[in-house]
C-alpha cells in the first residue's frame, strides 16, 4: 500500500513539470524561429539601413512611403548582374529583368552603368507605384549621381529592336508614392541623325538602312491615377530628347502632390516641364499641387524647325497650382514660362529667364520679366525673379554649334514651294480652295545637336546665385 501511495504521488509531482518542460520546449522553438525569420531578412534592412545612412550624408533621401501603404521588395541593378534574383548580393543586369515582377511600394536600386533595357529597346514601361533610385556604388553601399556613379538610361536607334517610346514610363495610383531618384535619362543614342556630326535630327525612320525614327516622346513620363498621389522627381538629368511636349512629362490627379526639384534638363525639344491634370474639376483646394524648385532648365528647342509649338522651360495646364521658385530658365526658342492655358494659380519666385528667343513669360500676349510684375494677368504671385545672364561652362565646339544655328522662318519655307498645275489644283482653284504646294526638305531639318553627358552634368554642378539645380 505504501509504494501504491508513493507511485501515485511520484506520477502526480512529476506530470506539472514534464507539461512545464513540454511548454518550455515549444516557446523556444518558436523564439529560433523567429530569430532565424529575422536573420533572413538581415540583408536587406541592412541594405535599407545603409541606403538610409549614405542618403543623410548626400541628401539625396530614399523613397518614403505613404503611413498606410506597406513597404514593398527593394530590388537591385548592377551591369554586372546576373538572372531573376536582383538582390544586393546577387542584383539583375538591367530595369527590364524585373518589370513583371514590380508592385505597388517596391524600390529599385540601380548601381552606376549605361543600361539599354532589354536587347537595346531603350524604353521601361512600368504599370506600378514606385520608385527607381539610381547612383549607387557596385555594391550599393555609397551614392553619387552626377560624380562618380553615374546611372545611365539610353538605347540603340535600330529599326529592328530600339523603341520611340519614352525612355522611363511609370503609371502610378495612389497605394504607393513615386520617387525617381538620381538617374540620367540620355536620348542621344536614340536620336536618328542627319549626319555623323550628330547635329540635325531627323523625325522619320529609314528602315532600309535599319534606322527608326527620333523619338518623340518623353525622357521621364509619370502619369497617376485616382485621388491623392504622391509624386518626387529630384536629382535626374534629362538630355538629348526630342518630345511633343515635357522632356520631363507629369500628369496626376485630384488632391495630388508632385515635387520637382533640383533637376538638370537641357537640349531637348518641348517643354523642359509639362506639368498636366487629369482632374477638371472647378474646386482650388482639390487640384493638382506642382512644387517645381531649384532645377536648371537650358536650351529648350522648337518641337521642328517652323513649329509654333515647343522651345519652352515649362509649360503648365490651367486647373492647377503651382509654385516655380529658384529656378533657372534659359535659351528657350520661344521661352521661359509658357501660360497660355492660362493658370490661374501659379506663382513665379526667384527665378532667372535669359536668353529666351521670344519671351520670359506668356499668358495673353510675350512679355519680359520686367513687364510681368504690371502685365501678368494669370500670375497669383510673382517676385524676386530677374533676368541675369549665367556665363555657362559650355563645351566650346556645342557652343559655337548652337551660336551659328540658322533659323528658318515659315516666309522662308513659303517661298521654296512650289505649287504645280496639276488636275487637282486646276480643280481646286476652281472651288475655291487652297492650292497644294509641294514639300521642303528644310521642314524636315531639326536642330538638335548631341551633347555629351559629362558636358552637360558640368552646367548643373554648381546653382547660379542660389537658383538652379547643384551637385547632388
Amino acid at each position: 500500500m505504501k509504494k501504491l501511495l508513493l507511485l501515485v504521488l511520484a506520477t502526480a509531482i512529476f506530470m506539472p513539470a514534464n507539461a512545464q518542460l513540454g511548454n518550455l520546449k515549444n516557446r523556444l522553438k518558436q523564439r529560433a524561429s523567429t530569430v532565424t525569420s529575422r536573420s533572413s531578412n538581415a540583408g536587406t534592412s541592412r541594405s535599407s539601413d545603409a541606403t538610409a545612412s549614405q542618403a543623410a550624408k548626400t541628401g539625396t533621401q530614399p523613397a518614403t512611403h505613404n503611413a498606410t501603404t506597406a513597404r514593398g521588395r527593394d530590388y537591385y541593378i548592377a551591369p554586372n548582374g546576373s538572372g531573376r534574383e536582383a538582390t544586393r548580393e546577387h542584383p539583375a543586369r538591367d530595369l527590364a529583368v524585373i518589370l513583371r515582377n514590380l508592385k505597388d511600394g517596391d524600390v529599385v536600386h540601380i548601381a552606376a552603368g549605361t543600361y539599354v533595357s532589354k536587347m537595346g529597346r531603350g524604353s521601361d514601361i512600368i504599370n506600378h507605384s514606385v520608385s527607381i533610385i539610381g547612383g549607387y556604388s557596385p555594391d550599393f553601399s555609397t551614392r553619387d549621381p552626377w560624380g562618380k556613379y553615374k546611372t545611365i538610361l539610353t538605347g540603340t536607334n535600330d529599326y529592328e529592336r530600339g523603341q520611340t517610346t519614352p525612355r522611363l514610363e511609370i503609371h502610378g495610383n495612389p497605394n504607393a508614392p513615386v520617387v525617381i531618384d538620381g538617374l540620367i535619362i540620355d536620348n542621344g543614342p536614340r536620336n536618328r541623325y542627319k549626319t555623323e556630326k550628330h547635329q540635325l535630327i531627323l523625325r522619320k525612320a529609314n528602315p532600309a538602312k535599319g534606322e527608326n525614327p527620333t523619338p518623340e516622346s518623353p525622357g521621364i513620363k509619370v502619369v497617376m491615377t485616382g485621388e491623392g498621389n504622391s509624386l518626387t522627381i529630384r536629382n535626374c538629368v534629362v538630355m538629348n530628347t526630342a518630345p511633343t511636349q515635357g522632356a520631363i512629362d507629369v500628369q496626376i490627379g485630384k488632391d495630388s502632390k508632385a515635387m520637382i526639384r533640383n533637376n538638370l534638363i537641357v537640349n531637348n525639344t518641348g517643354e523642359g516641364i509639362m506639368a498636366k491634370t487629369n482632374w477638371h474639376g472647378n474646386t482650388p483646394e482639390h487640384f493638382a499641387t506642382y512644387v517645381i524648385e531649384n532645377n536648371t532648365i537650358l536650351f529648350s528647342w522648337k518641337h521642328d524647325a517652323i513649329a509654333s509649338y515647343g522651345g519652352n522651360s515649362l509649360k503648365m495646364d490651367t486647373r492647377l497650382r503651382l509654385t516655380a521658385k529658384n529656378n533657372i530658365f534659359g535659351f528657350g526658342d520661344f521661352g521661359g514660362v509658357n501660360n497660355i492655358k492660362l493658370c490661374e494659380n501659379l506663382e513665379l519666385i526667384n527665378n532667372n529667364f535669359f536668353g529666351h528667343r521670344k519671351y520670359d513669360f506668356y499668358d495673353t500676349a510675350p512679355m519680359s520679366v520686367a513687364d510681368m510684375a504690371d502685365y501678368a494677368e494669370y500670375v497669383k504671385r510673382a517676385e524676386g525673379n530677374v533676368s541675369e545672364p549665367v556665363k555657362l561652362p559650355l563645351n566650346p565646339d556645342w557652343a559655337a554649334l548652337y551660336a551659328s544655328r540658322k533659323e528658318i522662318s515659315r516666309a522662308q519655307v513659303d517661298a521654296k514651294a512650289t505649287v504645280s498645275n496639276s488636275a487637282e489644283n486646276q480643280v481646286r482653284s476652281i472651288l475655291g480652295l487652297n492650292l497644294k504646294g509641294s514639300s521642303v526638305s528644310l521642314d524636315a531639318e531639326i536642330w538638335l545637336p548631341q551633347m555629351q553627358v559629362d558636358d552637360a552634368i558640368r552646367l548643373g554642378l554648381h546653382a547660379y546665385n542660389g537658383r538652379g539645380c547643384s551637385k547632388p
